[in-house]
């Protein structure tokens, strides 16, 4: 029986869309509208994006994950992990694909924005090395948003 993977792979494809639904219908009754801050399919797709997929043993799309960088920094998106393929590492395999994409193209700041009651995530890039910190980019300060960030080492 063949492991799970971890790659980089277009968005753009039917499993991968069912997976950012199912992230979008977990988080959107959790925050008021003005609070999310996803990213569309589109602009995952574009060349300033890398997006990063965990494919069960049988070749099913069970989590992902997306880099997009800025001139001064890359923010991670759309992270997530189908319930039931949770407690198996792949969000960390995801986020080690993600942030060695990260180097690659010259980025050495990791950033994210998250909501304050998704605990599990919080500890997780706590876990990873991510520090809270102010907003960045075009965020704005927001009650329901934690912002996190890591410097990657050379």
């Amino acid at each position: 029986m063949n492991s799970p993977t971890v790659s980089l792979e277009s968005p753009d494809q039917p499993e991968i869309i069912a997976l950012i639904e199912a992230l979008d219908a977990y988080q959107i009754p959790l925050y008021p509208a003005e609070s999310h801050h996803g990213i569309d399919i589109k602009a995952l797709a574009s060349a300033n994006t890398g997006f990063a997929v965990a494919r069960s043993s049988d070749g099913q799309a069970v989590a992902c994950g997306a880099l997009v960088v800025h001139p001064t920094y890359a923010e991670l998106k759309r992270m997530f992990t189908q319930p039931a393929s949770r407690g198996q590492g792949l969000a960390g395999r995801i986020l080690a694909v993600l942030e060695e994409e990260a180097r690659r193209r010259g980025c050495m700041r990791v950033m994210l924005e998250t909501g304050y009651l998704q605990h599990e995530a919080l500890s997780f890039y706590e876990r990873n090395g991510y520090q809270r910190r102010g907003p960045f980019g075009d965020y704005q300060d927001d009650p329901n948003s934690v912002f996190m960030e890591k410097l990657l080492p050379l």
